[in-house]
Order: structure tokens, then C-alpha cells, then sequence
């Protein structure tokens, strides 16, 4: 049977997390009964977030709590990948722990495994704000000068990869980047890896605070168009086995 691996990034999510908890677990358990893991990573919250993920370990043996000091998503998402990876994952799907994201559209993505190395959702009916959609709109208009790529949405918290293609593409993200998920769409999508886009719902936060606001993601921007242009410089093809 694939293991699953299903990850989280949570910082500060204590008034979502118990939730989040309850939707996602019951997908690995079901999907992956033996070798699956839900595997949240605290990125240093400040709030009770890991005590409330240690309080649902309780009767849920699936479910993996790592402790970080905060590093931010991206390089938060990095070090969930890698510990998938070296567990033994099969399947390696991610979302975030802020409750946007809804459990009943994944088992459109598990039927496809098998034919797609890579099934990204992209936000067809988003309901988290106008600024976030214009985020999105410019970050396509961004990737597709420097890299000369169309991509459908980048950045969504909601991706299912299997072992070979994450493996083969992990290393070239950088250590501790802001925007981990958009690099490893581009790398996918340069190197012609069979992708698929699927529409999902992309619900309003379900509690707590964003930590993320519009100031703070124009730095993050403005720092990863940078980092765009040097890795553009870098890259090279890979090779592999389809």
C-alpha cells in the first residue's frame, strides 16, 4: 500500500489546529492505514499550538508533532518535505493548517496519482480576499518574465508529489526560501514534468489571525523576485526516468 504522507506548516494556529486536526487525520487513516503520517510542524508559535498538537496526539497515532524555532513557511515547508522523504514516503501532500482548504477534494487527487507525478490545486473560488488574489495575479506576471513560464497558481497550499519527482527537485530549492512552493512548481514546470491543475475551493481563514499581511508580503516579494533572477541563472535540465 502508498504511504501518504500528508504535511502542515502551523504557527500560531491554536484556535484552528483542533479542526484541521479532526478533517485531515481521518485522510491518512483512511488512505493509509499502516504506513501514513499526518506530520505537523510548529514553526515556533507563540501561542498553544503545540500544547493543542500534543493533546491530539492522544489515540491518534498517525499523527507526527515537530518542533522548530520559527523559520518561517517556506523553509518550514522544506524541513516537513525532507522528513517525509526520510521516512518513507510514498505520496507526499501538503496544505496549511489555517483551515482554508477542505478534506472532501483530495480524493480527486489520490485517483490520479498514478498518472501525474505532480497535482497542484489552483484557487478557483477563492474567499480570502481581494489582496491576496492580486498577490497571486502579479506572482504569475512575475514568473512568467523571468522564467518565461505560465503557471496556473504557483503558491497553492494544497499539492500532491510523488517520492521520485519531490526527491529529484527538493535539493534545488534554497535552503530557508520564502517561497519554497513556488520554486518546486517552476522546477517541475522547466523541466516538463507531467503536472496536472485542478480547481479547488480555497475558504475564508477559520479562525485566528493572519500573519501574514500586505506590507509583509511586498518585502517577501521583492526579496524573492531577487532570488527569481538568481536562480533563473543557475538552472539547468534534468534528467529522469519518466
Amino acid at each position: 500500500m502508498d504511504n501518504l504522507y500528508i504535511v502542515m506548516p502551523a504557527y500560531n494556529e491554536a484556535e484552528n489546529i483542533g479542526d484541521v486536526v479532526e478533517e485531515w487525520y481521518p485522510v491518512v487513516a483512511h488512505v493509509s492505514p499502516e504506513g501514513g503520517r499526518l506530520v505537523i510542524v510548529n514553526d515556533g508559535s507563540r501561542d498553544d499550538t503545540l500544547a493543542r498538537l500534543h493533546e491530539l496526539q492522544k489515540g491518534r497515532p498517525q499523527l507526527v508533532v515537530i518542533d522548530q524555532p520559527n523559520s518561517g513557511h517556506g523553509a518550514t515547508l522544506l524541513n516537513a518535505y525532507h522528513y517525509a522523504l526520510e521516512h518513507g514516503a510514498d505520496y507526499i501532500f501538503q496544505t496549511d493548517s489555517d483551515g482554508q482548504t477542505r478534506p472532501a477534494e483530495f480524493d480527486a487527487f489520490w485517483a490520479q496519482r498514478k498518472e501525474y507525478p505532480v497535482i497542484i490545486g489552483y484557487r478557483n473560488h477563492r474567499e480570502d480576499g481581494f489582496s491576496r488574489i492580486v498577490v497571486t495575479k502579479v506572482l504569475k506576471l512575475v514568473l512568467w518574465l523571468v522564467f518565461g513560464l505560465v503557471v496556473t497558481d504557483a503558491n497553492t497550499p494544497f499539492r500532491l508529489m510523488d517520492r521520485r519527482a519531490l526527491a529529484e527537485y527538493l535539493p534545488d530549492v534554497p535552503e530557508r526560501f520564502n517561497l519554497s512552493n513556488v520554486m518546486l512548481t517552476v522546477l517541475f514546470l522547466y523541466n516538463k514534468e507531467r503536472v496536472k491543475f485542478v480547481p479547488i475551493t480555497f475558504r475564508p481563514r477559520q479562525g485566528g489571525v493572519n500573519s501574514i499581511n500586505l506590507p509583509r508580503i511586498c518585502r517577501i516579494g521583492l526579496h524573492a523576485v531577487r532570488d527569481f533572477y538568481t536562480i533563473r541563472r543557475g538552472m539547468h535540465r534534468h534528467t529522469h526516468q519518466s
